[in-house]
């Protein structure tokens, strides 16, 4: 078999109206995919962060141990290694939600969004508001 550098060359992003996603790492199997997601909420998030964080991961781990379609458990374990990949280079912190996923979800998915969204709003006035410091 005859090995063409043209097929050989690597995808970039010149000239692209908007970046390619960052080349993921080999894709982790379940257990240690979990294991990442805790240590990076230890190492990356708040105390409180990490306890939603936390909680979230778990029951979606329990959620989804029993799937069997391999389509759903490879996107699945996909888009947690994503979500690692952003939370260990901190690249989360200002990013926006793709519109594909937001139209991808259930109502009630985006109505849990959108408590999430007033939820810290909340906090944040709480936390900007001058009266409600004590001094």
């Amino acid at each position: 078999m005859r090995v063409y550098s043209r097929l050989l060359a690597t995808a970039t992003d010149a000239g692209a109206s908007r970046p390619f996603r960052p080349a993921p790492m080999a894709l982790l199997p379940p257990i240690p995919l979990y294991r990442r997601l805790l240590r990076t909420h230890r190492k990356k998030l708040q105390a409180e962060e990490r306890i939603l964080g936390d909680l979230y991961v778990k029951a979606e781990f329990r959620a989804h141990r029993d799937v069997e379609n391999p389509v759903q458990i490879i996107g699945f374990l996909t888009e947690w290694q994503f979500y690692a990949q952003a939370l260990e280079g901190d690249s989360w912190k200002e990013e926006k939600l793709e519109r594909g996923k937001l139209d991808k979800m259930s109502d009630q998915q985006i109505g849990q969004l959108y408590e999430l969204m007033q939820a810290i709003r909340k906090k944040e006035l709480e936390e900007n508001d001058p009266e409600s410091k004590t001094e």
